[in-house]
């Protein structure tokens, strides 16, 4: 699969004319909404991307996106419903939130990784802390 993708999306006007409700019909349960155009579109590549890509990581294929043009909107849904493509960077969306781990090799000094073994340390979780609290990031 391609790093971008493009999905058709169904975006429905909220009755009261605040928002959107937004389903991808390639993408099974794959919904979503926004109280502006702007969030609902934002929201629709979220919710795709992570649709997308934990199909990926379960080993799983992930459908070719239908043309457009051959979807209707669901009149049970809303009245006003329309279709557009939504897209996405599905490499960028799993390097920033996939659960794939990626090998490192590194060195260190011999009697730190002696002492580290003595006290059963996990390399691999203390490194990943140590990254998350230099960089940063919240848990």
């Amino acid at each position: 699969m391609a790093n971008k993708s493009a999905y058709p999306a169904v975006f429905y006007p909220w009755e009261d004319g605040q928002g959107y409700t937004v389903e991808f019909p390639d993408l099974p349960g794959c919904v979503t909404q926004g109280e502006t155009m702007a969030d609902a579109m934002a929201m629709a590549e979220d919710a795709a991307s992570g649709w997308i890509m934990l199909e990926l990581e379960d080993g799983n294929p992930v459908p070719s996106p239908s043309d457009a043009r051959a979807i209707t909107p669901d009149p049970d849904i809303g009245t006003d419903g329309f279709v557009q493509y939504v897209v996405m960077d599905i490499a960028a969306y799993s390097r920033k939130h996939g659960k794939q781990s990626v090998k490192k090799n590194l060195t260190l000094p011999a009697w730190l990784e002696s002492m580290a073994t003595e006290r059963r340390l996990n390399f691999s979780q203390v490194l990943q802390e140590a990254l998350i609290e230099k960089l940063h990031i919240a848990k």
